[in-house]
């Protein structure tokens, strides 16, 4: 490990035995340089229009900000981008990209451009005030049990919009942990603090049109880039198949639990040998239970 695939019009045994292995799959150039071209100027044209009118979320889902390396307020975190961009909105329409749906196995999956975060876009750079430079270890099925239900899988489908070599930082996995137990799932590491690269961790060289693939249980995180402003730039948009029952996102839906709780700011642990990670894991053990 690691292999990458072309997308030829349909998945392959090859590439389904693989994918069921190791909960990830790369397939080079999925679209076009000219394509992902037209896909910046998209997102750059919904990312104006959300500073301009000075959205803080949408369909509450918060936007994240940050400052590019002039010093100019950028968004850095984007959801449901296809609201705004009807070019956006057909790509998710693409034959393609429901022909991935087959990796869900027996579940029966759809494209959730109007729910949970929508087509989110991810705009990370290395600069002083930049809000999203590295994210620590996560997997994506813990937001299911914050909104009241059990984890369902899902898909997380990265197009990646920048050229990224693993020497630039990036996409790091944790390859075959979406078999793993429902304890490990929570607790093998610090959501989101920990970002300490594992011996066991494998990167990507990721070119500009490349297609991610991801269980949703897997472990990943996002490697901060050793370079500072341009050359650190990393976009992706992500495109979520999900499983479970249709619920749709609106102006008036609520924010998600786990969206303010990671804007809150914990302070540090005064008892001896302690942390609020250990505080909080036996609680969520027993929601589970």
């Amino acid at each position: 490990m690691h292999q990458t695939f072309v997308f030829n019009n349909a998945l392959t045994d090859e590439q389904r035995r693989y994918f069921q292995q190791y909960g990830i799959i790369q397939f080079k150039q999925f679209i076009d340089r000219a394509t992902v071209q037209e896909f910046i100027r998209e997102v750059n044209r919904v990312e104006q229009h959300l500073l301009k009118t000075q959205t803080e979320k949408v369909n509450g889902i918060p936007l994240k900000f940050g400052e590019n390396e002039r010093g100019e307020r950028m968004i850095q975190r984007l959801a449901f981008t296809s609201h705004y961009s009807q070019t956006l909105g057909d790509f998710l329409k693409d034959p393609r990209l429901q022909l991935l749906l087959e990796l869900l196995g027996p579940y029966q999956g759809r494209i959730g451009e109007h729910e949970k975060d929508g087509l989110v876009v991810n705009h990370y750079v290395n600069t002083p005030t930049s809000q999203f430079k590295k994210l620590g270890w996560h997997t994506d099925s813990p937001r299911d049990l914050f909104l009241g239900t059990r984890i369902q899988p899902m898909l997380n489908v990265g197009l990646h919009l920048d050229d990224c070599p693993q020497s630039n930082g990036g996409l790091r996995v944790l390859a075959g942990t979406h078999e793993q137990s429902i304890w490990k799932l929570l607790f093998r590491k610090k959501y989101f603090i920990d970002n300490q690269p594992d011996p066991k961790e494998v990167g990507f060289d990721i070119e500009a049109g490349d297609l991610t693939i991801h269980d949703g249980r897997l472990w990943h995180r996002v490697q901060q880039s050793p370079f500072i402003g341009e050359r650190s730039r990393r976009r992706v948009m992500y495109i979520p198949i999900i499983t479970g029952a249709y619920s749709p996102k609106h102006a008036e839906s609520p924010t998600p639990f786990y969206h303010t709780l990671g804007n809150l700011k914990f302070p540090k642990p005064t008892f001896p040998g302690g942390s609020l990670w250990k505080n909080w894991q036996p609680g969520l053990a027993r929601f589970l239970s």
